[in-house]
């Protein structure tokens, strides 16, 4: 994990007298965050953001967000959607799933979707669908290469996301976005092109706002959740050539994973999340 690799090189560093790369530490602790945490009502919650532009990490609750793994839950239906798209399963985002016909509490599933609908509304039965016809076998082998949290499947190949068997910390969650966002991953680069374009959820003037969200109920309780936020963020900057002396746009993209626990509904709804990512987004004067 990154943490952990970053703070075993600044220990070795020290050891052989580099104190000037020492005091370089670019992982910065940032305990504030738990005060807007606590105005949204969450005691338990990590959040980190890697400033790509700068190769700077913030983060609140190191040993949560570094060491814990936790039930990825709809967040890996990015994964799978990678998966499907790579082993033609689904020949592009247009794949249509036929609704199943059981009547789901989200009235937003009972219906036939393509995959650029089902990720906008989450879609169980279309998601748990994909991973059947992707299979375990195959799965596996793509999560194993990945090296996707703990990689463990279980024995449930539509349910692993929220039956705890596959579990994955935040900081590996800023690693897998990092990848997706440089077209690093073992995907083709048309894979994750049209992924990334799946999670695209603000385009304004100023920025473009990639996330999926994830929420997954832990065993053996009646109502306490693991609830997820990750993604990017790429903030445009215009500014003049130096040769052509026009105006060009370049992008600063900014890597990000929160998880917390509740038990409440209003608190776990995705706007509350969204919320909470934008002020600490304007306290690091990220966005304005």
């Amino acid at each position: 994990m990154y943490f952990r690799s970053m703070k075993n090189w600044l220990v070795l560093l020290c050891m052989f007298g580099f104190m000037s790369s020492c005091e370089r530490n670019n992982i910065h602790e940032v305990k504030d965050w738990s005060t807007i945490f606590k105005a949204h009502g969450i005691d338990s919650a990590c959040f980190e953001i890697r400033d790509h532009n700068h190769e700077e990490m913030y983060y609140l609750n190191l040993s949560r967000a570094g060491e814990q793994r936790f039930m990825p839950a709809s967040t890996f239906k990015v994964f799978l959607s990678l998966v499907g798209l790579e082993t033609n399963v689904a020949l592009d985002e247009k794949l249509v799933i036929p609704w199943n016909g059981e009547v789901y509490a989200r009235a937003e599933w009972n219906k036939d979707m393509d995959m650029r609908e089902a990720l906008k509304v989450s879609s169980e039965p279309y998601y748990r669908e994909l991973a059947r016809r992707i299979g375990k076998p195959e799965l596996q082998k793509w999560v194993d290469t990945v090296k996707f949290g703990n990689m463990n499947l279980g024995d449930s190949v539509d349910r692993c996301w929220v039956n705890n068997t596959l579990q994955i910390t935040a900081d590996e969650q800023v690693g897998f976005m990092k990848k997706l966002y440089f077209d690093k991953l073992p995907f083709s680069q048309r894979t994750q092109r049209i992924v990334k374009s799946l999670m695209l959820q603000e385009d304004s003037t100023r920025f473009k706002l990639y996330y999926k969200t994830g929420t997954g109920i832990y065993p053996g309780t009646d109502k306490k959740y693991i609830v997820w936020l990750v993604g990017f963020l790429e903030m445009k900057e215009s500014q003049k050539n130096v040769e052509t002396k026009l105006e060009e746009t370049n992008f600063k993209p900014y890597f990000f994973a929160m998880n917390f626990d509740t038990d409440s509904d209003s608190i776990m709804a995705p706007s509350n999340r969204v919320a909470i990512l934008k002020e600490i987004l304007r306290e690091r004067k990220i966005l304005r």
